[in-house]
């Protein structure tokens, strides 16, 4: 399951971020989505965990908490069909 994880600290790094998830099963793969021209985070990011019920405990546990001094807000990411 990709969730996508909103109002990140500019400051966090995505191994913070695998940590924060992995508390509730295992992570596949983070990004942080980054500025090209600037190379600075854009404030959001993804985390891919494979099973589902984890990455739903961890949607639940996380969105709304404290993350990087920023309260941040998690949901299932969708695929964006714009392109």
């Amino acid at each position: 399951m990709r969730l996508f994880v909103g109002n990140l600290s500019y400051n966090i790094s995505e191994a913070e971020l695998s940590e924060a998830f992995g508390q509730f099963g295992e992570v596949s793969s983070v990004k942080i989505i980054v500025d090209r021209d600037t190379g600075r985070s854009r404030g959001f990011g993804f985390v891919d965990m494979p099973n589902a019920d984890e990455a739903t405990k961890g949607m639940n546990e996380i969105d709304g908490s404290e993350l990087g001094g920023r309260t941040v807000a998690v949901k299932e990411a969708h695929e964006n069909t714009r392109r």
